[in-house]
């Protein structure tokens, strides 16, 4: 073999590690954050935050309660944690699905997202899982899907208190109507269906119009308190009022009445709505931790993204989704406990 022969092989060779070089260099470069080798710590963590509707209160006290774990639990687990919202504006299941697409594109670590309808979002869901995405729900779950992990209210425990708090209140007697928002939430049909469940209990209460007195809406305020009165307007033989959500009671004047004529028993207990246990219109508030719906799917997907555990407090022995949950306790304020309640708003939200 001559001397440029030789030559001519060695360059050649030497080219061919060159380029096998770029390509390992490309496909790194090109990797996803989500594809973090298993067993090693990300540097940064980004988790999508996805709620039913930027118009509703509950989720932005949730939105609160997450960007601030993102903060609190950063030196805690030993990484950079940022928090991506993608709340649409009003409520939509379809756009909650597009932006746990985007998200999935993104290349987050995991999403936590409250389901406004739970069909919609099982293949989104599931497509994020498969794609390496840790993904739960608060709130609102979608025990169909591949996702992770449930924070939230147990929806019927919280519809049966309602209904057996107003009962009282109405000594045990009268005609009830249910204000229960959007009629495609999963939660919002199992907290209805824990209402009519108590009310069997409760031989001399009825639900107005013969069982068909529930009252569906769009999840504002103002939808809500039209809903509500137009109601009362049309039914004056409604006594108590079972509100599964709080939503009519985020707006001031909603409740068109004398205080007491009629009773209110409502989920949630906002600072905008501590004001109606005052007047008396609402007798009692079942609160929510919707601060820590936020807050506790933050600390959850870090627990798994980071330590590659199950956070504290599941049956983890089960792949059954709807004992992978973690629930979160009611809180009971009326009129003697609203002031105490509400100072824990002002550290929540720094207000």
């Amino acid at each position: 073999m001559c001397c440029n022969q030789m030559c001519q092989r060695f360059f050649l060779g030497i080219g061919f590690v060159i380029l096998a070089m770029v390509g390992c260099d490309k496909d790194t470069s090109t990797a996803s954050s989500s594809s973090t080798p298993a067993g090693d710590k990300p540097k940064k963590v980004l988790i999508g935050f996805i709620g039913k509707s930027q118009s509703n209160a509950v989720f932005k006290a949730a939105e609160a309660g997450a960007l601030d774990a993102a903060k609190e639990l950063a030196a805690k687990y030993g990484v950079e944690v940022e928090v991506i919202v993608k709340t649409p504006t009003n409520e939509s299941a379809a756009q909650q699905a597009e932006r746990i697409e985007e998200l999935t594109r993104m290349g987050v670590h995991g999403i936590s997202v409250s389901c406004s309808e739970a069909n919609t979002l099982t293949q989104p869901i599931n497509r994020a899982i498969d794609a390496g995405v840790a993904v739960m729900c608060f709130d609102s779950d979608a025990p169909a899907s591949k996702r992770l992990y449930y924070y939230g209210t147990d929806d019927e425990v919280c519809g049966r208190a309602v209904m057996e708090e107003l009962a009282k209140f109405m000594d045990d007697k009268g005609t009830v109507a249910i204000l229960a928002g959007n009629q495609s939430a999963p939660n919002l049909q199992k907290r209805v269906a824990g209402v009519r469940e108590e009310m069997k209990k409760h031989p001399n209460i009825k639900e107005l119009h013969d069982g068909k007195g529930v009252f569906y809406h769009e999840e504002t305020p103002e939808k809500a308190a039209q809903a509500v009165n137009d109601a009362q307007r049309a039914n004056p033989q409604i006594q108590g009022w079972a509100m599964i959500g709080g939503w009519p009671l985020f707006t001031a004047n909603a409740l068109q009445w004398e205080p007491g004529k009629v009773k209110v028993v409502s989920v949630d207990a906002l600072p905008q709505q501590l004001p109606y246990l005052a007047s008396g219109h609402v007798q009692v508030l079942y609160a929510q931790d919707c601060y820590g719906w936020g807050y506790q799917s933050v600390s959850m997907l870090l627990e798994k993204i980071v330590n590659k555990k199950d956070p504290e407090g599941l049956d983890s022995s089960t792949a059954d989704p709807t004992k992978r949950r973690k629930i979160d306790p009611l809180t009971r304020v009326t009129q003697e406990t609203a002031a105490a309640y509400g100072k824990q708003w002002e550290r929540w939200l720094k207000k």
